[in-house]
């Protein structure tokens, strides 16, 4: 399971690199978005995701793995908006957001650790399709949460789904990275 850490931080450090060049292009933007708009961009990104995986034709030139690496983001962001609440400016400290990223990292990592352990890793015998179909279901969840105020009886809240929908979007990153090194030409 050391192995599994390790690839969890060069995944986050990959998606860490892409959120810091995008607060330096446009600020915290995103500090203007309520909760449901985050949950609505995951939900693009999966809905997205799915697509591409149920079709051969694709008319915009973008990966998967761009796309997930843009839902381990958002659930980032929407956990620092569940801290901070929205802001009407996105005048922020840099330094603080991106301390604010590295804690909510920090958590899933050791989520997904002790979620790990438990489960026995068995997302790696999982599909990417199927992995993705539990963040769709993760993110309709959250819809629900989020329209019902928040309010549940028995189901664990809306930071709950988020980090589950970060730590299975770094699984499906970290399964790309291991096709992509374990990648054996073909011989005739």
């Amino acid at each position: 399971m050391l192995k599994t850490s390790i690839q969890f931080q060069k995944v986050i450090v990959q998606c860490r690199d892409l959120f810091s060049k995008k607060m330096q292009d446009y600020g915290a933007a995103w500090r203007v978005l309520r909760p449901s708009s985050i949950t609505d961009q995951i939900y693009i990104k999966v809905n997205r995701i799915r697509t591409l995986q149920m079709t051969d034709k694709r008319m915009v030139d973008e990966n998967e793995e761009d796309e997930f690496i843009a839902i381990v983001n958002y659930s980032i962001i929407g956990l620092i908006q569940l801290e901070k609440g929205l802001s009407n400016d996105f005048n922020e400290n840099n330094d603080e957001i991106l301390s604010l990223y590295d804690k909510y990292a920090n958590e899933a990592r050791a989520l997904m650790e002790k979620k790990n352990h438990d489960y026995g890793e068995a997302w790696r015998d999982m599909r990417i399709s199927s992995i993705t179909d539990l963040i769709y279901q993760k993110v309709l969840r959250t819809k629900q949460i989020e329209d019902n105020q928040g309010k549940t009886i028995v189901s664990e809240g809306l930071d709950a789904n988020y980090f589950d929908m970060l730590n299975y979007a770094v699984f499906c990153l970290i399964k790309f990275s291991e096709k992509e090194n374990n990648f054996e030409p073909k011989t005739i």
